[in-house]
């Protein structure tokens, strides 16, 4: 059996195959909804070898997995520089089960666009790839459009980028995009430092050379917000954000200007139970635990703020991906056919693509003239109901059980369950809206069938 695909994108050919050798390109076309999940790029597209791993359903140290990696290597003999690369899968049982041989083109069409050819010969049903290479095509196209645009008429300056947080949900994403992007990260990280893109990173006592050499800083670490509310739970999501970011802070404040710093937050400022009223970034304040913690978190750049150093805040709504966070549980419980509304349903969910948010972060990084707090959201929030619907139509299952008000309680207790599962915060990026800023998927459904699989494989983007 064989597939083949043709998509013609808005970019030239030698800009199409940069994209694709460049570090983080793999993991920026591997879609969150396969069962495997890339590990490792090829070094080379004439020769290297690239590995996928199962992913797992389960998250943080429930996550173990179980199966064995898919090793895809490039075949020397079908190369030839700028036009087509081919892999083939070598490890078992998959070569045996599938005899995988996928040729990539790229081939120069009219007027400054190029066609993106997959020719795939496997024992896999065609309908299972399509939506494999509906998301590649469109996450290339885009990825593109958004570097170009981001980069301005006078062309991208290569940036060396810190990172913590680099190994979560955002980060992963975030460091591929960077990649692509034609950035240098260097990954902040707590255990010992292997090669060059990596420095350990002591977050109670900081080395004060960690950010030499580094012109922006993206603070994105600290323990998940997701959790039943005791107290502990609280003081760990509190103590694993305000000290490291302030003394972060500090040493971006001692570069006297020479690094820029875009942290993390969360649209938790705001409040839980906010109804109906638009929040903007002008909004002050809201009450309640986490309320607390994110104004102390934000609080905590400070010292960057006053030695006049860039700093930029980025207030985060629900962030969306198949590879992890709310959506997958989500979409699990929805598949069963038991998805349903939350409580009332009317309670305002402020949601972001992790494509989206992404992207925030790059224009972050490489926009001089952004400055300030920034709500990182999608321009259209939805209800509860609208949420369950969307997600409903996405996975054609029906969505008529509601579950219980009082059931989040049970796994987040009450203060968890009004702070998390029921908030309700209708959030408006107007700093985004302001600068024009281009969404890829300002509306909830697209967002979700690109994540979850549901889109169909364009001719052209």
């Amino acid at each position: 059996m064989s597939i083949d695909l043709r998509c013609t994108i808005r970019a030239g050919a030698d800009e199409a195959w940069d994209y694709l050798a460049s570090p983080g390109a793999f993991l920026r076309i591997s879609p969150p909804f396969m069962s495997l999940r890339p590990v490792r790029q090829a070094d080379s597209l004439r020769d290297g070898e690239a590995v996928l791993e199962p992913r797992s359903a389960l998250p943080g140290p429930l996550g173990v997995r179980f199966g064995p990696r898919w090793v895809a290597r490039h075949d020397p003999g079908g190369y030839v520089e700028g036009e087509r690369f081919v892999d083939r899968c070598v490890s078992q049982p998959y070569a045996g089960l599938t005899g995988w041989v996928h040729e990539h083109t790229v081939t120069p069409g009219p007027e400054g666009t190029t066609v993106l050819g997959d020719r795939v010969r496997a024992r896999v049903p065609g309908p299972l790839l399509s939506p494999v290479f509906a998301y590649r095509y469109r996450q290339m196209a885009l990825d593109l459009d958004r570097v170009r645009h981001l980069a301005g008429p006078e062309g991208r300056r290569t940036l060396t980028v810190a990172v913590t947080g680099a190994s979560g949900l955002v980060g992963t994403a975030l460091c591929a995009l960077l990649g692509v992007a034609g950035h240098r990260v260097i990954r902040l990280v707590r255990g010992a430092a292997s090669g060059a893109d990596e420095r350990r990173w002591d977050t109670g006592d900081p080395d004060p050379s960690l950010l030499d050499g580094v012109d922006v800083l993206v603070h994105l670490a600290g323990a998940s917000i997701a959790g039943r509310f005791t107290d502990r739970h609280l003081a760990a999501v509190r103590d694993s954000r305000i000290g490291p970011t302030r003394r972060l802070a500090e040493l971006v404040a001692a570069r006297d200007g020479a690094t820029a710093m875009v942290s993390s937050s969360a649209i938790g400022y705001y409040g839980a139970d906010r109804g109906d009223r638009t929040l903007t970034e002008e909004t002050g304040p809201g009450s309640g635990p986490l309320a607390e913690i994110v104004a102390e978190w934000e609080a905590a750049c400070e010292p960057a703020r006053r030695s006049h150093a860039r700093v930029v805040t980025m207030r985060t709504g629900l962030v969306l991906s198949g590879a992890g966070g709310l959506l997958p549980p989500l979409a699990a419980i929805t598949r069963t056919g038991l998805g349903g509304r939350l409580g009332s349903g009317r309670q305002w969910m402020s949601w972001i693509a992790l494509d989206d948010l992404t992207d925030i972060y790059l224009r972050a990084i490489v926009d001089p003239t952004l400055v300030g707090t920034v709500n990182a959201v999608a321009p259209q929030p939805v209800t509860n109901s609208q949420f369950t619907r969307a997600l409903g139509s996405v996975l054609h299952r029906p969505t008529v059980v509601p579950v219980p008000g009082f059931a989040p309680g049970l796994l987040l207790g009450s203060r968890g369950s009004e702070e998390l599962a029921l908030a309700d915060q209708k959030v408006d990026p107007v700093v985004l809206r302001d600068l024009d800023h281009p969404f890829r998927y300002p509306a909830l459904g697209a967002a979700l069938a690109h994540e979850l699989g549901g889109e169909k494989v364009p001719t052209s983007l």
